[in-house]
C-alpha cells in the first residue's frame, strides 16, 4: 500500500500555516490507548499514582535533562492521560531545531518521496521530545504489565500553541485543577463517547 495514501485521510490537529519552527510554549495531552486507567486513581480530588504513573511522571521531569533549551512547566498525570506544558527556548548558540509536530504536515509541491519526507519530519524537536517520552514510558510500563505487542499510547497527541501570558496562566490552572474536575473530564471512562 502507498504510505502517502494510507495517511492522507487522517485528520490534522495542527494549526494550518503556523510556523512550528519558532520557539514557544505548547500545551500537550497524551492519552493511553483506549483510555485505559493505568496510571492510578483520583481519591478525594487528588491523583494517587501507581508504579506506572510514577514512571510517566519521572520521564516527564527528565525531558529538560535530555533536550537542551527545553523546559517543562505545569504537569499532571491523570488515570489515563497526561497534561503538560513544554517550552522551547531560543538559544542562538545552538543549532536551531525545527519545533513542529511530525503529524499531518502536507507534502511540499512536487515532493513524491514519502519516506524521505517522513525522515525530515522526524527531525522536528517537539515531536522528538514527545516520541522519546512516549517510547520510554511505554517500554517500562509494558514490562510491568507484561504487555507484548499491544500499543500503550494512542498514536497521536494533542498540542495547543500557547500564545500569551493569559492563556499560559489559564492552562496552568486547568492542569493543576484537573484531578478535582476528573468526574467532568472528557477522558473519564464514564464520559467517553464510543462509535458503536
Amino acid at each position: 500500500m502507498n504510505h502517502r495514501n494510507q495517511h492522507k485521510n487522517r485528520r490534522s490537529i495542527r494549526l494550518k500555516g503556523y510556523d512550528y519552527s519558532s520557539p514557544g510554549e505548547y500545551f500537550i495531552t497524551i492519552c493511553i490507548q483506549n483510555r485505559e486507567c493505568l496510571f492510578g486513581d483520583i481519591l478525594n480530588g487528588e491523583m494517587v499514582l501507581n508504579e506506572i504513573g510514577d514512571i510517566a511522571q519521572d520521564f516527564w521531569y527528565r525531558i529538560p535533562e535530555r533536550y537542551d533549551d527545553v523546559i517543562t512547566d505545569a504537569f499532571v498525570v491523570m488515570p489515563n492521560h497526561i497534561h503538560g506544558i513544554i517550552g522551547i527556548e531560543y538559544n542562538p548558540d545552538h543549532v536551531p531545531h525545527p519545533v513542529g509536530a511530525i503529524h499531518e504536515l502536507p507534502l511540499r509541491d512536487g515532493e513524491t518521496n514519502y519516506e524521505a519526507y517522513r525522515k525530515q519530519r522526524r527531525q522536528m524537536l517537539l515531536s522528538k521530545i514527545i516520541g522519546w517520552y512516549k517510547m520510554n514510558v511505554a517500554k517500562r510500563a509494558n514490562i510491568l504489565l507484561e504487555n507484548t505487542g499491544n500499543r500503550f499510547w494512542q498514536r497521536n497527541y494533542y498540542e495547543h500553541i500557547i500564545r500569551n501570558e493569559r492563556s499560559l496562566n489559564r492552562i496552568r490552572d486547568y492542569i493543576i485543577n484537573n484531578p478535582i474536575q476528573w468526574v467532568e473530564d472528557i477522558n473519564h471512562p464514564d464520559n467517553i463517547i464510543t462509535n458503536t
